[in-house]
């Protein structure tokens, strides 16, 4: 398992009290010595932080690490030279310090195209009701051909069919599967969630794709799991230069053909729109009565922010308009760089 000291060093500033991703930002985003990083601890921690504690605790994390190694390829952090870039305008809480990761790292690489296709976690209405993920498979198919690796969070259901069938696509295209899709879990590596996604995501990094995580260590309660869930939708949107959204429900929304009410993707949509990312949603006339399509419904009548609308009848059109959206999302982020950089 590859991962530098300074990663280590990282993970080690995280186990003390008040210490997050946001002060790691700020302090730790590059390689400190250990007085320095000690220092830096106590002023900010209410635990009492010493060079032997500190390094008491940094073995017993490796020691962790190294037991990884079976299904882990390493650890990257921020400071790291191959961690990867945002896109969008990321604020320094939602910004993740450190990665695991099996598979190809260099699918995040900014100049890889990637578009995270997200949705509800039961798309059918009825068994043998495969509408919906009809829709979906050719929006992934049509965003395949033009060059885009899709990202997701490997849940059941939509998530499942965009990784399936970027799979599937990019194996008619080019005879593998390599940089296919790129799998966001809210658990460790050593424990995939759901258990029925364990296939898809070893064939995943067993044929050039990628699983990341900001897990090491398995959630200690049902409340913590669930903020897992939460946080790894932020990281689905600032890892992709779009989001598209193939159904999902508001917290409003009732269903007489549904007894869970699944309206998650709103976190990521509404990550992608705060980072200035943009959105698209799938959408017909024929889904204009089913509440499985009220988020859609909801973010296409939002004027404030535009919003790619792609008609699965005929999704090639929709999708160049959103090439173009995320191109000149990119200029304008370079742009706003490059002022930065003459700046300080």
């Amino acid at each position: 398992m590859k991962y530098t000291d300074h990663a280590l060093n990282i993970l080690t500033a995280k186990t003390f009290k008040n210490i997050g991703n946001s002060w790691i930002a700020e302090h730790l985003n590059y390689k400190q010595d250990l007085d320095v990083i000690v220092d830096l601890l106590s002023k900010k921690t209410k635990e009492l932080v010493n060079e032997k504690i500190f390094q008491s605790r940094k073995r017993q994390i490796e020691q962790k690490l190294e037991a990884m190694s079976n299904y882990c390829d390493g650890l990257v952090a921020i400071g790291d030279e191959k961690f990867p870039n945002y896109r969008g305008n990321v604020s320094g809480a939602d910004r993740p310090v450190a990665l695991f990761y099996k598979g190809d790292l260099s699918l995040l690489h900014t100049d890889n195209l990637a578009v995270a296709v997200i949705g509800l976690l039961n798309p059918s209405s009825h068994e043998n009701d495969y509408t919906i993920e009809n829709d979906e498979r050719t929006i992934v198919d049509a965003l395949v051909r033009n060059n885009a690796t899709i990202v997701s969070g490997l849940a059941l259901g939509c998530d499942r069919i965009a990784h399936h069938q970027a799979l599937i696509t990019t194996k008619k295209l080019h005879g593998h599967t390599a940089g296919a899709t790129v799998g966001i879990l809210p658990c460790t590596l050593a424990k995939i969630i759901p258990k029925e996604c364990h296939n898809i995501a070893q064939y995943m990094v067993e044929n050039g794709c990628l699983l990341i995580t900001e897990y090491y260590e398995e959630a200690s309660s049902v409340m913590e799991q669930s903020s897992r869930y939460v946080a790894r939708d932020r990281l689905q949107a600032m890892f992709s230069d779009a989001v598209v959204l193939t159904a999902s429900y508001t917290q409003q929304s009732v269903d007489p053909n549904s007894k869970k009410i699944d309206s998650g993707s709103r976190h990521a949509m509404e990550k992608a729109e705060a980072y200035g990312i943009p959105r698209a949603v799938i959408y017909h006339p024929k889904y204009n009565n089913n509440p499985k399509f009220d988020l859609n419904r909801q973010i296409m009548g939002n004027k404030k922010t535009p919003t790619t609308i792609i008609n699965p009848d005929n999704p090639q059109p929709d999708i160049m308009q959103l090439l173009e959206s995320i191109s000149l999302s990119k200029s304008k982020q370079k742009s706003s760089t490059a002022i930065a950089q003459t700046l300080f």
